[in-house]
């Protein structure tokens, strides 16, 4: 494998690329290949489903016609997108590979890298928002639909243009010293730029959710003080477990990858790249369908909703109901108070205390 630079090799076959990196493309079905796939079509299934089931839901309740809520839906139509790239993938991969022209496997690893990082972007910006909204002490009443869809546009965008990006230039095709051996038509820096970026994003989320971990503890402990305020901790409890399950999650999901995708970038030796590649990939995809299961079903009406899709009633129960209505009170408020009624007001999201678990949604991450 020579340093040939100057010479592209844009019309050359994928098993050239594959045979330059030291990766073997197998021409028949071994034992391995069927469980990956296999694996990999049971993920997409499920990662499908569970994802239309929350773009369905939102599209049909009118109460979660609000900016949090849509977040959530484009959260879930990226893993939804993931699904489906990934199943296409699935058929794209193991002997059929050597089958692919190069742009059919730069569109085949655009689509992966496109649905993940607006899966990513999606899961940062809910922190970020579920951070200004505790300290702040809101209902999302900041943040306008109009501001909300602007937001989701741009991630797509960011999403897409780095799913175009190596077929645009940022490969190897010309350098094939630089080729990957994970993906034999990248360049190495690209992979690295790749993972560097992920793994600050994923830095982020940990700062945002540790410092939202550290507020909600220390209110907790405020209100330990109070024996009228058990309804209140349980409230700030539940926050915790659940952010606890999103960085729990989060981690085991994806630094695997990243870490191989380091390693890979960084030419380490083949074997610690491509022994675990297939399983950190599934692995990876399989936080699309976590994050349904974290951000929705431990929502009631998203649960409720769910049941009545299944069972195929799509009238319009919710209808005459109007928006969601929920009781809001900030902590100051409820220390003050104890187990007296408080007026409905309207609001763009769930709140951060609510009074009865029976009366409105839960919040998306309560």
């Amino acid at each position: 494998m020579g340093n040939i630079t100057g010479t592209c090799h844009d019309n050359e076959t994928i098993d050239f690329f594959y045979n330059n990196s030291g990766k073997a493309i197998n021409t028949q079905w071994k034992k391995r290949d069927v469980l990956i796939v296999t694996l990999g079509l049971i993920v997409c299934f499920i990662v499908i489903f569970s994802n239309f089931l929350v773009v369905a839901a939102i599209f049909k309740n009118r109460r979660f016609h609000f900016p949090i809520y849509y977040l959530l839906g484009n959260m879930a139509l990226a893993d939804l997108f993931a699904g489906f790239a990934y199943l296409h993938m699935m058929f794209h991969t193991g002997p059929w590979t050597i089958k692919l022209s190069p742009n059919q496997w730069f569109t085949r690893q655009g689509l992966i890298n496109t649905s993940l990082t607006a899966s990513v972007l999606n899961l940062l910006f809910v922190a970020v928002e579920r951070h200004q909204t505790i300290f702040n002490v809101q209902l999302h009443s900041s943040m306008s639909t109009r501001r909300v869809f602007i937001v989701m546009l741009l991630i797509w965008l960011v999403a897409i243009i780095m799913g175009l990006v190596p077929q645009m230039g940022w490969n190897c095709t010309c350098h094939l010293s630089e080729c990957s051996t994970m993906a034999p038509l990248y360049h190495r820096s690209f992979l690295i730029f790749w993972a560097v970026l992920n793994l600050m994003t994923f830095s982020i989320m940990v700062a945002v959710y540790t410092r939202i971990f550290l507020y909600v503890r220390h209110k907790g402990r405020q209100m330990s003080q109070h024996t009228s305020m058990t309804r209140q901790r349980e409230t700030m409890m539940n926050l915790m477990k659940t952010v606890s399950m999103i960085l729990g999650c989060f981690v085991v999901c994806w630094t695997p990858a990243l870490v191989v995708l380091l390693l890979d970038g960084l030419n380490c030796d083949r074997s610690l790249v491509l022994g675990p590649e297939k399983y950190c990939l599934v692995l990876a995809e399989c936080n699309s369908f976590v994050n349904p299961i974290i951000y929705c079903f431990r929502d009631q009406d998203m649960r409720r909703t769910f049941k009545e899709i299944l069972c195929c009633n799509w009238s319009q129960r919710h209808k005459n109901r109007g928006f969601s209505e929920v009781k809001f009170h900030t902590v100051e408020q409820e220390n003050g108070k104890s187990r007296i009624p408080k007026a409905k007001e309207r609001s763009n999201g769930a709140p951060l205390i609510r009074a009865s678990s029976e009366d409105i949604p839960a919040s998306p991450i309560n």
